[in-house]
């Protein structure tokens, strides 16, 4: 077994739990059917999922978790950037997630430095705060579905 002080640093990494808590609502829970679900891809990103798929039913009987993601890179700002970009290109709908606030989290610069305590969620009220996303695609399908595709053509 080597001694401490011969081991060596080789890389950094973050990972994230997404799950179908709402972060604005005391990370209560979320169930339902999952209408659409694209997950993050890409190099230095590891994906440890379960069961998540468009279609699938979120019961309010097991662990909320929809898939652990892992971001590596060589400095910790790579792997923090590795992480947000694939925060940003998960794409759930038909349940509430905890995206927003993970990728609030990841970009906030008490985050960014390493300085954060175990109290950073506590005395950080900011990290709450989100916009409301934009889901043009569902919109569009549902405009389509509803049969007024006849006023695109026009």
């Amino acid at each position: 077994m080597p001694r401490q002080e011969d081991i060596r640093l080789n890389g950094h990494a973050v990972q994230c739990r997404v799950t179908t808590e709402d972060p604005e609502n005391g990370f209560t829970p979320d169930y339902g059917r999952l209408t659409a679900y694209r997950s993050a891809a890409g190099f230095g990103i590891r994906l440890d999922g379960g069961t998540a798929y468009a279609g699938a039913v979120i019961t309010p009987y097991y662990d909320s978790l929809l898939v652990k993601v892992t971001a590596s890179g060589h400095t910790p700002d790579e792997a923090g950037a590795r992480m947000d970009r694939a925060l940003r290109e998960f794409r759930i709908r038909g349940v509430a997630t905890n995206l927003q606030f993970l990728e609030n989290v990841i970009d906030h610069p008490l985050f960014r430095s390493g300085e954060c305590t175990t109290r950073f969620i506590d005395e950080t009220p900011e990290l709450f705060h989100s916009s409301a996303r934009r889901d043009r695609a569902t919109r569009l399908l549902e405009f389509l579905g509803d049969g007024r595709s006849t006023a695109i053509r026009r």
